[in-house]
């Protein structure tokens, strides 16, 4: 299924099938009691969805959204969890997956840990161009998001953007 920039994959609380991102890029998003959303990740393709169900299934932790038009491949939970029955490899493929999105959380603590604000948003930056080089971040996360996703103040990263735009 094709998902265009905006649209909602899946809400939080919900239950249903796993999901696997062929192309473009889909964002997490835990909505709170007063309705404020915080950014908690980032969906790359490759990844199965949601993380927390590759082995058993759990409601959806957050609401999944594109940030780019998207190819999204329904994993009917059936199916999904009989073939782990079926064929014990597959836990292989999923520990690797889970190894790698550990590897990319450990970039954002990298990301997160940087002393200069300016060195945040610049790591931030080249890792979005890795999956879309032609796409400025600021069409893809808002500023609020960026900011949380770094641990920095929109205010902060309003800053530094328009200091980026003063030196180019």
């Amino acid at each position: 299924m094709i998902l265009h920039k905006g649209e909602t994959l899946f809400r939080q609380g919900e239950s249903g099938p796993l999901y696997r991102l062929n192309q473009g890029l889909l964002k997490i998003v835990r909505i709170h009691e007063d309705g404020n959303s915080t950014l908690v990740n980032i969906i790359v393709p490759g990844e199965v969805i949601p993380h927390h169900s590759l082995l058993s299934p759990n409601p959806y932790y957050g609401t999944s959204i594109a940030l780019a038009t998207s190819e999204v491949e329904m994993l009917p939970p059936s199916e999904w969890y009989r073939s782990l029955e079926q064929d014990p490899h597959k836990y292989r493929a999923i520990a690797l997956q889970l190894q790698d999105k550990l590897r990319m959380m450990q970039q954002r603590i990298d990301q997160l840990t940087e002393a200069a604000p300016a060195e945040k948003l610049r790591k931030l930056q080249v890792w979005f161009q890795s999956y879309l080089s032609s796409v400025p971040i600021t069409d893809i996360l808002t500023q609020d998001e960026i900011g949380q996703f770094i641990g920095l103040r929109r205010e902060t990263v309003n800053r530094l953007l328009r200091a980026q735009c003063a030196s180019e």
